[in-house]
C-alpha cells in the first residue's frame, strides 16, 4: 500500500471521506488492489435512515458517506457518515435508551482490563452504543482453550486478546474510538491507562493487578465494576462517591497489591474464596476449586455465564451513565436459581372471560320485580317506590361511581350527593351533580309513568321529588320509560354516518326542555377538531399519576370485588389485542417513563378514533356553574341520551379530563405537571363550541350508529324502608 494511508496496528479501521482530496486518492489507490473486496450497501442504509420515525433532520440525511478499510479483512465497506450511522444503528435502542440518554452515554470513556470476560462486556457496550471510547488492556493472546468463552475464531489464535476485541468492535461501529494496551496493566502503563477514564471494568485473572487497579481507581475517584462468571456475581465499587471505601468492599481487610505479587495459583485460592464468599459459590464452582492444580488447571468458566456478565455490566453502565440509582455493593443474578423457580403462569385478567350478561336486568332489578309490570294495578306502594328508585339508580355517572344517595318515605323521593364518592376529575362535585340530575330525571319519568309525580325541587344538596297519594293505573305511554330503562353506553366504533336533521332537532329540543343547551358538532371538520382535543386530553389523563390511578380503579375485571360499581372491562368495546395493551398502559411505571420522554401520542388514539367514528358530538351546556346548574345539566343530558337511544342511536360519554375545570387552580388540581396544556385544550374546546362565560359544560356525548352492547353496568342495591 501507498504510505498515504498509515494503517498502524492492524486492528484499526481506516475511514476515508471522498470529499477530501488526499483521502479520495487513497481510496482510488485501494481500488487498484485486486486482492481487496469492496462492499457497498449504502442504498439500503439510506432507505433505513429515511424511514425512521420521526424523520431524521436534514443534516443527517445530507451527511457525506464514508468508506472504511479493514486491513485484517482485506475489505473496504461503504457506510453512512458518523452521525447518520450512529442514528440509524442505535435506533432500535429506543426507548429502552432515549436519544438524550444515548448521547450522554456516548460521552463515556470506559476502561476494561482483561479481555476474556472483558471481551463480552466490551462487545455489549459497543453494541448498545453506551460509550464513546473503549480502552482495552490485556497482554495475553488467544489460545484454543479460550474459545469456550471468547467469541473469537481459530483464525485469531496467537493474536492479542485486546486486538481481537478491538477488531470485532470496529466491524460493528468503525467510528467508535478504541484504544488498546497490549502489554496489559503494569506500573509503566497504569497511569496512561487511567488518564481520562470515567469508569473501570476489571476482569483480569491476576489478583495483584485486581488490587492494583482498584488502588489506582480509588486514588483518582473512578468507579469500578467487576462481573464474576459464577452465579452472575456483580460487584460495584463507587470510589467516585466514596473515596475512602476499602477495595473489594473491605472483605479482604487491608490488602495491598505489593503483598500479592508472585503468589501461585494455589496460594491465591484462599484469598479468592474470601473475596467471592465461598459459602455462596455455586456447588459446581466450589467443587472445582478443590480440584485446581490437581485435576484441572484453573477455575472453570462457561461461555453463557460470560455473556450474561456482558449484559449485567451493560445494565449497570446504563445506570451509571444516566445518573440512575447505582450504589456500591454486590448482587448475584443467578440464572440457575431462577430456572429452579419455573412454574406455569397464571392467566392474566385479560385472558379471563366475563360471564355473559345479555339480561339487562342483571344486578339491577330486584329479583321479585319485573319492570315490564310497572303498570300492573296489583303492585303495592313499596313495589312502586322500588321501581322509582330503580329507575333513578340506572342513571349514568362518571366511571359508574353512582355518587348519589337515594331514599323515600313514600311521599318524597330524595336524591342527594354522596360526597364520599368523588374523584380528582369531579371538581367541586360538579360531575356528581350532573349524575344526581340524571338520576332525578329517571325517577321523575318513572313516577310520572305511574301517575304519581307531583313536583320537584332542586337545591344545592340534590333533588326532592314529591309523589302523589293515588292508586296507580295502567301506563298508556311507556315510550319514555322504556327509554330510561333501556338506555345504555355503547363503546363500539361507529360508522360516521351523517346525523339526520330531524334527529338533531329532537336532541336540541330534549336539552332545552330540561333547561340545558345542546351544541352539536356534525361536520367532519368540527368532529375531527374535537377528536384532536379530546385525544390530547386523554393522553394527559394517562400521564397524570392520580388521574391514571383513578381511571384504572374504575375498571372491573372478572372476579374483581365491588362488581356493582365501576365499568366492566368486557363492555369497553375493544378486542383481545387492545385488552392486552391495557396490561401495559395501566402500569404507573410505564406511564411515568412515557411522560418523562414526552411521548405517548398513541395514548390518545383510542379516544380520537372513537370520536372520529361518530355521527356527531353532542355537548350539553348550562348557563352557569352552580350546583343547581349542573343538576339541570344532568336532567338535560339524560333526556338527550334517552332521546338518542329511542332513535336507535349509540351513545357514549367522552368527557375530557378538563371538563369541570374553570380556573387555573382547577387545572392545577387536575395535574400540577400538565395544568397549562390542559387549560389550553379547555380553551380550544370552548372556542370550538362557541361557549362563552358564564356557561359551563355538563357532559359530552358521542352519537352514532354502532352495535348496541349486551352488557349493562351493574348498580348498587337500594333498600326501601318497610319493604322487607
Amino acid at each position: 500500500m501507498s504510505d498515504r494511508i498509515d494503517t498502524g496496528q492492524r486492528w484499526q479501521p481506516v475511514i476515508l471521506d471522498k470529499t477530501d482530496p488526499v483521502q479520495r486518492a487513497a481510496l482510488d489507490e485501494l481500488g487498484t488492489d485486486p486482492s481487496l473486496t469492496f462492499l457497498d450497501e449504502r442504498e439500503t442504509q439510506r432507505k433505513g435512515l429515511q424511514t425512521l420515525l420521526p424523520t431524521p433532520e436534514q443534516s443527517l440525511l445530507d451527511e457525506n458517506d464514508r468508506w472504511v478499510y479493514f486491513p485484517w479483512r482485506k475489505t473496504v465497506v461503504a457506510v453512512l457518515g458518523p452521525n447518520a450511522f450512529r442514528h440509524l444503528r442505535l435506533d432500535r435502542n429506543r426507548n429502552k435508551i432515549t436519544r438524550s440518554e444515548q448521547n450522554s452515554l456516548g460521552d463515556l470513556t470506559i476502561g476494561i482490563i482483561g479481555l476474556s470476560v472483558g471481551h463480552a462486556i466490551a462487545h455489549t457496550l459497543a453494541l448498545e452504543g453506551i460509550c464513546g471510547t473503549l480502552r482495552l488492556a490485556d497482554f495475553d493472546e488467544i489460545e484454543l482453550s479460550n474459545l469456550n468463552r471468547i467469541p473469537a475464531s481459530i483464525l485469531d489464535l496467537g493474536v492479542n486478546k485486546a486486538v481481537v476485541a478491538a477488531r470485532r468492535i470496529a466491524e460493528i461501529d468503525p467510528y467508535l474510538r478504541i484504544e488498546i494496551v497490549q502489554d496489559g496493566i503494569t506500573e509503566n502503563t497504569i497511569d496512561g491507562f487511567f488518564d481520562g477514564l470515567d469508569l473501570l471494568v476489571e476482569e483480569c485473572d491476576s489478583l495483584d493487578v485486581k488490587v492494583l487497579a482498584r488502588e489506582a481507581a480509588r486514588s483518582r475517584g473512578i468507579p469500578v465494576m467487576m462481573e464474576t462468571s459464577d452465579r452472575g456475581l456483580l460487584d460495584v465499587e463507587r470510589f467516585d462517591l466514596e473515596p475512602e471505601r476499602p477495595v473489594f468492599h473491605g472483605v479482604l481487610g487491608d490488602i495491598d497489591s505489593a503483598s500479592l505479587r508472585g503468589l501461585g495459583t494455589r496460594d491465591k485460592i484462599p484469598i479468592v474464596l474470601d473475596q467471592l464468599d465461598a459459602s455462596l459459590l455455586s456447588a459446581r464452582m466450589a467443587a472445582s476449586m478443590v480440584e485446581v492444580s490437581e485435576t484441572i488447571e484453573t477455575w472453570p468458566q462457561l461461555g453463557g455465564d460470560v455473556q450474561l456478565g456482558g449484559a449485567t455490566v451493560a445494565a449497570a453502565v446504563r445506570r451509571f451513565g444516566t445518573g440512575a440509582h447505582l450504589p456500591s455493593g454486590r448482587i448475584r443474578i443467578d440464572l440457575d436459581a431462577h430456572l429452579d423457580a419455573l412454574e406455569s403462569p397464571q392467566p392474566t385478567r385479560t385472558q379471563e372471560k366475563a360471564p355473559a350478561q345479555d339480561d339487562r336486568r342483571s344486578g339491577i332489578v330486584p329479583a321479585d320485580l319485573d319492570t315490564a309490570d310497572l303498570d300492573a294495578a296489583h303492585l303495592d306502594t313499596a313495589d312502586l317506590d322500588a321501581a322509582v328508585l330503580d329507575a333513578a339508580r340506572r342513571a349514568p355517572s362518571g366511571g359508574n361511581s353512582q355518587p348519589w344517595t337515594l331514599s323515600t318515605d313514600g311521599r318524597t323521593v330524595t336524591i342527594g350527593v354522596d360526597r364520599s364518592v368523588t374523584s380528582t376529575l369531579d371538581i367541586a362535585f360538579r360531575g356528581s351533580y350532573v349524575a344526581v340530575g340524571a338520576a332525578a330525571f329517571n325517577a321523575r319519568v318513572a313516577a310520572d309513568a305511574q301517575g304519581r309525580f307531583d313536583g320537584e325541587r332542586i337545591t344545592e344538596h340534590g333533588v326532592d321529588i314529591t309523589l302523589r297519594e293515588c292508586s296507580p293505573g295502567f301506563i298508556e305511554d311507556r315510550r319514555l320509560l322504556d327509554g330510561v330503562l333501556g338506555r345504555c353506553t355503547t363503546r363500539e366504533l361507529g360508522t360516521a354516518e351523517p346525523l339526520y336533521a330531524n334527529i338533531a332537532t329532537d336532541l336540541v329540543a330534549a336539552a332545552a326542555a330540561e333547561g340545558g343547551r345542546a351544541v352539536l358538532l356534525t361536520t367532519r371538520e368540527s368532529v375531527a377538531a374535537a377528536a384532536d382535543i379530546l385525544g390530547a386530553a386523554d393522553r394527559l389523563r394517562y400521564l397524570t399519576p392520580q388521574l391514571h390511578r383513578e381511571m384504572f380503579s374504575e375498571l372491573r375485571w372478572p372476579g374483581d370485588p365491588d362488581p356493582n360499581r365501576g365499568i366492566e372491562v368486557s363492555s369497553l368495546g375493544i378486542d383481545d389485542a387492545d385488552l392486552s395493551k391495557l396490561e401495559i398502559v395501566k402500569r404507573p411505571d410505564v406511564m411515568a417513563l412515557v411522560d418523562t420522554w414526552d411521548v405517548g401520542a398513541a395514548l390518545g388514539t383510542d379516544m380520537r378514533d372513537r370520536v372520529l367514528s361518530s355521527s356527531a358530538l353532542v355537548v350539553i351546556v348550562v348557563p352557569g356553574s352552580t350546583a343547581e346548574h349542573y343538576i339541570r345539566g344532568g336532567y338535560a343530558t339524560e333526556n338527550v341520551w334517552v332521546t338518542a337511544h329511542l332513535q336507535g342511536l349509540a351513545v357514549q360519554p367522552v368527557s375530557p379530563a378538563f371538563l369541570y375545570a374553570h380556573t387555573q387552580e382547577d387545572h392545577l388540581h387536575l395535574s400540577s405537571h400538565h395544568a397549562e396544556p390542559l387549560q389550553q385544550l379547555n380553551l380550544r374546546f370552548r372556542e370550538l363550541l362557541g361557549i362563552t362565560d358564564p356557561e359551563s359544560v355538563a357532559l359530552v356525548l358521542r352519537i352514532g350508529c354502532a352495535p348496541k352492547s349486551g352488557i349493562y353496568s351493574r348498580r348498587l342495591p337500594v333498600s326501601i324502608p318497610g319493604s322487607g
